[in-house]
């Protein structure tokens, strides 16, 4: 076992976090290591966020199949990391190539080598869900990192699961001529948001065709002579080429050896870190050199990559030694279908959940001078008030930029702006951020 020198830092996971955490600290004169067994950047880079909006923008824009994929090949740098490693060392992290463990207090290994450390950043993001179904193991399948990389357009494509990233490829693929069935066990899609939501998403999704099977569940699944024949809950079947999961991700914590100092993480659970994104460690474990951090999916808080760059920044001002506690109240989730969902904040679920006395108000975007414009006059906006509280703590709305004109409300819950000062804002003329103002006053006035 050899060894290499003492590091200030080591960053497990090269993802959007950990690129973010290591470059931060080397430019601000640490000795940082970022250790990542597959590509620096991530994820969010290669096989989500990049991958997904661009080929949904061409899908918009009626560009064929092919231009789609070579636009998009070209924004992932056709999955080649060598100018991100390049940045990093420019920047002054060494970047270890492959996979890092915790061997005890202070040191990871890396293939074979121990590498000696100060602080401990664990940025391993998360991976997919893999649901046990009876034949699934045997058939062709694909996660969304395929789907989002090769250039295989199925002929019959059946999605597993009517979350975001369910939904996004299902109008992906749908858009560009597969003939695509979604697959969900709840009754609607996006069962984390508020019901209307996913409602208004539906009603896109079957326009474009897709066979949308809600309520039911892939019991079995074959391969036939010329295809994959699947079997449902409710006893329909239907016919497929692939089939693309998309049932969910789990924060990657596994093989990671975080037990050797004292972190017991349950499984499907994220790390447990504070509101400085500092890990809770087990003192019985032996003394640490320094701090153990956490940024990104493998939180488990607010699994987004706005989020984890939001906690990026967190943890490295706290390495550094300047306190800020991370508010995650008001974290953005984005569905970037046509038309785009978007959420802040509570969800009326999880009010429910909470015991929060909610009041809703809400305005259909068909009421808008801008709708007539685009015409285009699918949507609606709600927001959320704590009557307790008098104060909006959520909102989600579905509808064309979504994802643009609903970031003022965002920081409204962040800023925990009172409503008096929020119903007196005066919107451009003609925008669909004036659908905010009629169930501001709404709420204003029940409060």
């Amino acid at each position: 076992m050899s060894q290499n020198h003492h590091y200030d830092v080591v960053v497990l996971g090269g993802g959007t976090a950990g690129e973010l955490v290591a470059a931060g600290l080397a430019q601000a004169g640490r000795d940082v290591a970022l250790v990542e067994n597959r590509l620096v950047g991530g994820e969010a880079r290669y096989f989500a966020d990049l991958p997904s909006k661009s080929l949904l923008l061409s899908a918009r824009r009626g560009e064929t199949w092919e231009l789609a994929t070579a636009r998009r090949d070209e924004l992932t740098a056709h999955l080649d990391d060598d100018d991100a490693g390049a940045a990093l060392a420019e920047a002054g992290v060494t970047v270890l190539r492959g996979w890092g463990r915790i061997v005890r207090p202070g040191v990871v290994e890396v293939d074979g080598t121990e590498h000696d450390h100060t602080d401990l950043v664990l940025c391993t993001g998360s991976e997919p869900v893999i649901p046990a179904i009876d034949g699934l193991a045997d058939v062709p399948t694909w996660t969304s990192d395929e789907a989002l990389s090769v250039p295989d357009l199925p002929r019959r494509l059946v999605i597993l699961g009517g979350g975001p990233v369910g939904c996004e490829l299902a109008q992906v693929y749908a858009s560009f001529g597969s003939h695509v069935a979604l697959i969900e066990s709840a009754g609607r899609l996006l069962t984390a948001e508020a019901p209307f939501a996913g409602e208004v998403l539906a009603d896109a999704l079957r326009r474009m065709g897709v066979d949308l099977r809600l309520g039911a569940e892939l019991a079995r699944v074959e391969r036939t002579e010329l295809a994959l024949r699947l079997w449902l809950s409710d006893g329909g079947t239907l016919e497929a080429d692939r089939i693309l999961i998309a049932a969910g991700r789990r924060p990657r914590t596994a093989e990671l050896g975080l037990a050797e100092i004292g972190i017991t993480v349950p499984p499907g659970h994220g790390v447990p870190v504070d509101e400085t994104c500092q890990v809770n460690v087990e003192p019985d474990a032996g003394p640490m050199p320094g701090g153990v951090w956490a940024a990104g999916d493998v939180t488990g808080v607010a699994r987004t990559t706005h989020a984890a760059r939001y906690q990026a920044r967190v943890v490295i001002s706290n390495v550094l030694g300047k306190r800020w506690e991370a508010d995650h109240r008001a974290v953005p989730r984005v569905v970037y279908t046509m038309p785009t969902v978007y959420s802040v904040g509570i969800s009326p679920g999880q009010a429910e959940e909470l015991g929060i006395d909610l009041l809703t108000a809400g305005y259909d975007l068909a009421a808008t001078a801008r709708a007539a414009v685009e015409a285009d006059e699918r949507g609606r906006v709600e927001l959320y008030a704590d009557r307790s509280r008098g104060l909006l703590i959520g909102a989600a709305a579905v509808g064309l930029y979504a994802e643009e004109w609903m970031s003022e409300i965002a920081l409204a819950i962040r800023a925990e702006t009172p409503l008096s000062v929020l119903t007196d804002v005066v919107h451009a003329f003609p925008t669909y951020g004036e659908s905010i103002e009629s169930p501001l006053r709404e709420l204003a006035e029940r409060l």
